[in-house]
């Protein structure tokens, strides 16, 4: 795989766009990317979807954890 010319910070604003313009399957992009589906499917759940118009869910837990 060659190296790419661009800052990670730079990919990742590429990998959201793509995910955002709906183009290519969670598996294609990750695979596009070189990132893992498990990471992948992780920006899919933080983000709106192109797809349903659901909201995107905080990957925050809701509440702390009691002590």
């Amino acid at each position: 795989m060659p190296w790419r010319n661009a800052s990670p910070m730079d990919q990742r604003t590429q990998f959201i766009a793509d995910y955002l313009r709906d183009s290519l399957a969670i598996t294609e992009l990750c695979e596009h990317y070189g990132i893992s589906r498990k990471t992948g499917y992780q920006v899919d759940r933080a983000l709106p979807s192109p797809r349903a118009g659901r909201p995107g869910r905080a990957l925050a837990p809701a509440a702390p954890f009691a002590e």
